[in-house]
């Protein structure tokens, strides 16, 4: 420990022999060593949490990076956040390809705030419109309209014992996220679209309308994305087909001199 200058204090430190396992105890072992010899150490790490789900969605884009369209905000933002270097060793690329690959990302990230905060937009502009339409409807109606009964809220689902397959983290999304759909992953959006409208309904405390317009959301946001994979698939296949036709056009045969 001592000629490989090892702190003693910091850890207890065993030296043993990679042939047969031998614990070395005594330096002047190393006095028997060429001069030359190099000395390599071997760490043990464990990836945590974090590390090995960027991995994870790491390797489905380098099996296919058209599943960009896919992924979750947080798992696009993931990538984005993991240092170039260790993004690029993951996947096996230049530098400058993964700094392209992450401007795509938060670009993609970015096409996703736009969508939602134009959608906020709209709703924000037909709530408007609903409440000043609301007014001019009160002013027409009688004192006793149907004020009471439009406070009223009915959920139409009565009681529900149904157990729904969401997670946590999907439900909160749901609840808290402006526009939810932009966040989820497409799998997430493919459970939301199929979960029992009665049983979400409960499980979001909303009334059964809303439940309904946000799956249906949900399942045109999962269309879209599946559209656009479809699309990268069919520009995937002609330029393989493009780039294959000079190959077809080689070594044509040469016309026959005329010999006269």
């Amino acid at each position: 420990c001592d000629i490989l200058a090892i702190d003693k204090s910091l850890a207890p430190v065993t030296l043993v022999l990679a042939e047969d396992g031998t614990i070395v105890d005594d330096d002047d072992y190393f006095l028997c060593l060429p001069a030359n010899t190099k000395f390599s150490f071997d760490g043990d790490e464990t990836d945590s949490g974090a590390g090995l789900k960027w991995k994870n969605v790491a390797r489905q884009l380098k099996a296919d990076l058209s599943s960009i369209v896919l992924l979750s905000e947080e798992d696009l933002q993931m990538l984005i956040d993991v240092p170039c270097s260790e993004l690029a060793q993951e996947l096996s690329q230049s530098r400058v390809a993964v700094q392209g690959l992450q401007n795509t990302l938060q670009q993609v990230l970015d096409q996703r705030e736009e969508a939602r905060q134009s959608k906020q937009l709209l709703e924000l502009y037909l709530r408007a419109l609903e409440k000043e339409g609301s007014i001019l409807l009160k002013q027409q109606e009688s004192k006793a309209g149907l004020g009471d009964e439009r406070d009223a809220v009915d959920t139409g689902i009565g009681e529900s014992s149904s157990e729904i397959a969401l997670t946590s983290q999907i439900l909160t999304a749901l609840k808290e996220k402006p526009a939810p759909e932009l966040s989820l992953s497409s799998q997430d959006l493919e459970l939301v679209a199929k979960e029992d409208p009665k049983a979400l309904a409960v499980a979001l405390n909303w009334d059964i309308k809303k439940t309904e317009a946000v799956q249906q959301t949900c399942h045109q946001e999962l269309s879209l994305r599946l559209q656009q994979v479809q699309s990268l698939y069919s520009l995937r296949s002609i330029s393989a087909r493009k780039s294959s036709l000079p190959g077809e056009v080689q070594n044509p045969k040469q016309a026959k001199r005329d010999p006269t």
